[in-house]
């Protein structure tokens, strides 16, 4: 689809390829930023990341970001040998080193480390972690509202791989997309186990209806952050706003719809399954909401 547009799509910067990258304590040219195919998160996916805004000179719900790193870590038993005030100098010092202060993003990755046979079972990982940060001029640049499509790939249980975990095991979100795509939509709309609407492969979703705005239990989905602090707004502001189940029905008849997400922020669905959502663009309470999050992010 040569007018596709998705969630992380961002304007063109050359200057993205003469940036400096994080590597295990060195920051070095790009075409220098080398891990080994012996690398856990290569090899099998074995790793947890984040990814942060910087929005002038200062790095949005830093803290949260961090912690929510640091448990994923624990959930999976990986040490990230830094404490979380390192690991935050580390991202200033890349930050510094590619002059960066605003319209940027980060994604700071950390694997189980270089893998002594090519085998899942953890011990193989002797030599790590290995940690990566990369933070690119980034501004996004979406054309148009996102289109989305009802993909039979679900966000599992938790005993299966819990979808609250940023793993850089995204084979499901992947192929999630890929089905999307093949229908005719942008990204995908994912159910629950339940059959409730949930989730998108990237984002989280909301819908309005009537003036309220709902989103998902949160039970199978990412524990976003940008989701959480939409949800603060909307109570804060006198929105009235649910975590509840809801369904494709509901999502259909929806007055408005859009997605949350670091890179994003807010974008708006014009689309569900060919069908129209409202106007078929941002609507008044995703307008709303849009200005509010904005001078969250001015306050710092």
């Amino acid at each position: 689809m040569n007018d596709a547009v998705t969630t992380h799509q961002a304007q063109e910067d050359a200057r993205n390829e003469q940036i400096s990258i994080y590597v295990d304590g060195r920051i070095v040219p790009k075409a220098e930023a080398l891990v080994s195919v012996y690398d856990s998160g290569f090899m099998l996916g074995d790793g947890v990341w984040e990814g942060l805004r910087l929005y002038d000179g200062r790095w949005a719900f830093l803290d949260e970001h961090i912690a929510r790193l640091f448990e994923a870590a624990k959930a999976i038993d990986l040490d990230i040998a830094m404490t979380p005030v390192a690991l935050i100098e580390a991202l200033e010092e890349t930050r510094a080193a590619n002059g960066m202060q605003t319209d940027a993003h980060a994604r700071l990755m950390v694997t189980r480390g270089v893998k002594t046979r090519p085998f899942q079972h953890p011990s193989l990982s002797r030599a790590g972690p290995t940690i990566v940060i990369i933070i690119e001029h980034s501004k996004p640049s979406a054309k148009r509202p996102i289109r989305l499509a009802t993909v039979p790939h679900q966000r599992g249980l938790p005993m299966t791989q819990d979808p609250k975990l940023n793993s850089h095991s995204k084979l499901n979100c992947i192929l999630a997309c890929i089905a999307a795509e093949k229908a005719g939509a942008d990204e995908a709309l994912m159910l629950d186990v339940h059959g409730f609407v949930n989730t998108t492969n990237a984002c989280n979703f909301f819908i309005v209806r009537r003036g309220e705005v709902w989103t998902s239990t949160g039970d199978y989905c990412m524990n976003g952050i940008t989701r959480q602090k939409v949800i603060d707004l909307c109570r804060a502001d006198g929105i009235p706003v649910f975590e509840r189940n809801f369904s494709l029905v509901d999502t259909y008849g929806a007055d408005e719809a859009f997605l949350t997400g670091t890179f994003g922020a807010q974008t708006a669905v014009s689309q569900i399954d060919g069908r129209v959502v409202g106007a078929g663009d941002a609507g008044p309470v995703t307008a709303r909401i849009r200005a509010l999050y904005k001078e969250l992010i001015a306050r710092g």
